[in-house]
């Protein structure tokens, strides 16, 4: 044995026991043995001159960084064998371990590393020493090469086809003989969809009849069930690792993580079931997402940030409370409860009960309430707003139709304005008809006439009542004094008058008859019995007729309270006058419902029409008004 391979047999026996090992059938990796002790046995068998013949490179970079990747010049299926080699099993990787020869290793020239890849120059090479050998070119060895270039730094990713193949063919080429292998991203966790129900259908609602409305979207906003999964999180997948051409670790970027918990909203759960994490609904309700945070809440409330307009919703008609950010535009129908906009609204909503709110403005649309307020925080501008019950609330009014139970206004310009209840701080070219005004400051505006029309129920049929009543009262009044004056002239008569005067003894045993005077007042009786019969009946008549006369007195009182009641209220009161105004009384009948519910165009043509025999209040420019009906009916 050469002293080469002496020294070879040595390290083999006493360095890489543990790691490597050389059988009569190849060279192997021990079972289970780690990664850094390969390395390390790897690099003692190349420091001591010596290569691995018959190497078979995929399953040697296999073995030694775990690289399942396919490498250069590395077949697939050897790959995969490599890859799929067990962990428990030695590697075979080589078929010996023989000694490099110092002419041998003579002949391999420096490597340009650049770039993360090694560049080599093939040219004929002659070994050194006896002139018998510079003569023929020397052929080079793949296992010498990978031998050669780990000593020059090359450990990983040489590219064994090319290099078999350019050695093979004994020609000259510079090629790329090792490259190194980038790490590879992994994949990021990620939150996907599982539930179409959370789906908006922007297809054309279809009605009970068949037909198909173009103006509304089939289902704009989804309404879920509970216990529905809405999303699954997809678990992050680590990224593959790169290696340096030294052999050196390049550990891919760790994928984002994400958690559920993260997009979980009022309203819903997060369940970890055996095919993964999911988002659940826990109530039904409306699926809502907050731009800003993300997260996905189901509640009884439809929240909106798109706006209203034929691309984005069509018109809508909702079951349930609805806020907008965004703008209703002109033409849209919102219908509803409980509307709540953020936005400009140029269209119409119609609200069946709840509060309408306006965080900004509306202009040249309507709000209409059927049982609720309306609330305006910025300028309704060409609007028409009414409620049935409830109350209007705004800071400004311009050129718009109000009706409601009661409204408040900061300042109001050329508006029409119905109500039982009426409170503005200035008002200028506006026709006002209420119960109830107070008025701060009251004026025209320009060609705007400033009318004031304090509502005054019409009372004829109490008036109507309490003449009848009273006319009944007077008569029952006259029956009972004409039956008291025939009581009086029959009871005048001597012989009834000296009857009774006895018997009215007799019955305070004021006197006592003898037995020769009972035959004779007895006799009296039977003279003065018919007449005593008369007084009898006309007396009951009379008693009649009074009690009668009590009762429509009691009737006559309780229409005078109904009258009362009815006309209470009526003020008209105006602090002061900056311009000429005029005040008149409004008679309505407030049997036929309240005098504010009415369309927009009959309200603006009963408020500006002439109003011909309405009775003047006041007329002026200046000065204050405190007017009352209860007032004026006693002055």
């Amino acid at each position: 044995m050469s002293n080469d391979a002496q020294a070879v047999q040595q390290v083999v026996e006493e360095e890489l026991a543990c790691a490597v090992l050389e059988r009569e059938d190849g060279v192997y990796f021990a079972a289970g043995a780690p990664t850094g002790a390969c390395l390390a046995g790897v690099d003692a068998v190349f420091q001591a001159g010596a290569m691995f013949v018959g190497i078979d490179y995929p399953v040697f970079l296999k073995a030694l960084y775990n690289c399942a990747a396919a490498l250069p010049g590395a077949p697939p299926a050897e790959v995969a064998a490599a890859a799929g080699a067990p962990a428990a099993a030695p590697v075979r990787f080589a078929d010996r371990i023989a000694p490099l020869v110092g002419l041998r290793r003579a002949l391999y020239k420096a490597v340009k590393i650049v770039n993360g890849e090694a560049e080599y120059y093939f040219e004929p090479v002659y070994l050194e020493g006896a002139p018998e050998l510079q003569t023929q070119p020397a052929k080079l060895d793949f296992d010498e090469f990978v031998a050669d270039m780990w000593g020059k730094g090359i450990r990983f990713g040489i590219d064994a086809a090319a290099v078999k193949d350019v050695i093979a063919a004994g020609r000259l080429a510079r090629i790329v003989v090792a490259r190194r292998l980038n790490a590879m991203a992994g994949q990021d966790a990620s939150i996907v969809e599982v539930s179409a129900e959370i789906h908006r259908s922007n297809a054309p609602r279809e009605l009970a009849d068949g037909r198909v409305d173009l103006h509304s979207f089939q289902n704009r906003f989804p309404q879920v069930k509970p216990n529905v999964k809405l999303l699954r999180k997809v678990p992050r997948a680590p990224g593959r690792r790169g290696f340096e051409l030294s052999g050196i670790l390049i550990e891919p970027p760790l994928p984002r993580d994400v958690e559920l918990d993260t997009v979980a909203g009022a309203g819903t759960v997060i369940e970890n079931l055996a095919d993964g994490e999911y988002l659940v609904s826990g109530v039904e309700g409306f699926l809502n997402i907050d731009p800003a945070s993300k997260r996905l809440s189901i509640g009884p409330k439809i929240i909106s940030r798109d706006g209203v307009s034929a691309r984005t919703t069509g018109n809508l008609d909702l079951k349930g409370e609805y806020e907008e950010f965004g703008e209703v535009q002109d033409g849209r129908l919102v219908e509803g409860g409980d509307i709540s906009i953020h936005g400009d609204v140029f269209g119409k909503l119609q609200s069946r009960g709840g509060t309408i709110v306006l965080y900004r403005n509306l202009v040249g649309g309507s709000a209409v309430n059927a049982a609720g307020d309306i609330r305006v925080k910025g300028v309704a501008s060409g609007a028409v707003l009414q409620t049935r019950l409830g109350e209007v609330v705004m800071a400004r009014a311009e050129s718009c139709v109000i009706s409601a139970t009661r409204v408040v206004i900061g300042e109001a310009n050329n508006c029409e304005i119905i109500a039982d209840e009426v409170l503005i701080k200035v008002a200028e070219g506006c026709a006002i008809a209420a119960r109830k005004i107070e008025i701060g400051r009251a004026g025209p505006r320009k060609q705007s006439e400033m009318l004031l029309f304090p509502l005054v129920p019409d009372t004829g049929k109490y008036e109507q009542r309490l003449a009848e009543l009273g006319a009944q009262a007077a008569q029952c009044e006259r029956a009972a004094q004409r039956d008291q004056a025939e009581i009086d002239q029959l009871t005048s008569q001597a012989e009834v008058r000296s009857y009774l005067t006895l018997a009215t003894r007799l019955r305070r045993r004021e006197l006592v008859l003898t037995a020769d005077q009972e035959p004779l007042f007895h006799k009296m009786a039977a003279a003065v019995g018919p007449v005593l019969k008369a007084v009898a009946k006309l007396s009951l008549s009379a008693k009649a007729a009074q009690a009668q006369r009590g009762q429509l007195f009691e009737q006559l009182e309780l229409v005078r309270r109904k009258r009362a009641a009815v006309q209470g209220g009526s003020r008209c009161r105006v602090q002061m006058f900056a311009g000429e105004t005029l005040v008149r009384s409004m008679v309505f009948n407030p049997d036929t419902g309240t005098a504010y519910d009415g369309a927009p165009k009959d309200i603006r043509a009963r408020l500006r029409a002439a109003n011909k025999g309405l009775t003047l209040i006041f007329s002026g420019a200046s000065g204050a008004l405190d007017w009352s009906l209860d007032a004026a009916a006693t002055s």
